[in-house]
């Protein structure tokens, strides 16, 4: 992890460029569309907020961000690079330089809590040392160095996410894409988890889309910042909202918003206001 997580974000092409864009992308499946038309982009230390009931096609997003899903039409620029039709060996390279914290948080039940963490890193044959450092320090960030040689069968549904969000941390990516990180969570473990996020998103300003039905998910992290002093979350005051954290609003496969909390709240569309209230 950066030693400086303040540090400005390194590299001329995330200052300049989005890094993804997706240029009216549609994605079937032997259907009717699941995405139609899909388009909009994700800049330099921007966090998208992906809103949208079940079923809408909001995980299918995330698989085509990073080529997972292939598009029917139209472009996926990922870092830059349009991966719409990418072959599997060109795509590897751009995938790790994404984190991706899965639903249900997909740890492998057979590992440890350190082997879960460095997956990708014991992959790479990282020496030993290096990788029980560099997991340390990313456990120390979501606040579970204790879990180091834990099973996930050992573990809560909450700390399992904790862990999920460690491994996507590990190897410093420059994109993060969070699907339904607090799905099935009570709410006093959500909110832990979205305070994880909103810490992640002021330490270290990686470009991220969050995917949640839970509006609630969406309003703190608008509304909130963490704050180093304290080592906790701590909401902004009245009428100020953090300006990197903007949303979009995906129904029946079709993008109905892009904006801000601002926008979002005072928005006409007629599924926008039936989905807040």
């Amino acid at each position: 992890m950066n030693e400086d997580p303040r540090a400005a974000v390194s590299g001329d092409q995330r200052v300049s460029e989005p890094v993804v864009e997706f240029r009216n992308v549609t994605v079937a499946f032997d259907g009717p569309p699941v995405l139609d038309g899909i388009s909009f982009t994700v800049g330099p230390r921007e966090t998208r907020v992906l809103l949208g009931p079940a079923g809408v096609g909001k995980s299918v997003l995330l698989k085509t961000t990073i080529g997972l899903v292939c598009p029917e039409s139209g472009q996926v620029l990922l870092f830059g690079e349009n991966i719409a039709r990418m072959r599997e060996n060109e795509l590897f390279p751009l995938r790790l330089r994404t984190g991706m914290v899965f639903q249900e948080g997909a740890l492998f039940d057979s590992l440890n809590v350190r082997d879960n963490v460095a997956y990708q890193l014991i992959q790479e044959e990282v020496a030993d040392d290096e990788i029980d450092v560099r997991v340390r320090e990313a456990l120390r960030f979501v606040g579970m160095e204790t879990t180091f040689s834990l099973f996930p069968g050992n573990l809560s549904g909450g700390m399992r996410r904790r862990v999920a969000i460690a491994r996507a941390l590990i190897r410093q990516p420059e994109l993060l894409l969070y699907d339904s990180p607090t799905g099935g969570l009570d709410p006093v473990t959500s909110t832990t988890i979205i305070e994880l996020i909103v810490k992640q998103r002021d330490f270290y300003r990686t470009p991220s889309i969050l995917v949640t039905h839970r509006l609630q998910d969406a309003f703190v992290m608008c509304t909130h910042k963490f704050e180093s002093e304290s080592e906790s979350m701590v909401r902004l005051p009245e009428g100020e909202f953090d300006p990197n954290t903007t949303f979009l609003v995906v129904n029946e496969g079709r993008l109905i918003f892009d904006g801000s909390l601002h926008d979002l709240v005072h928005s006409d569309d007629p599924f926008v206001r039936e989905f807040l209230d």
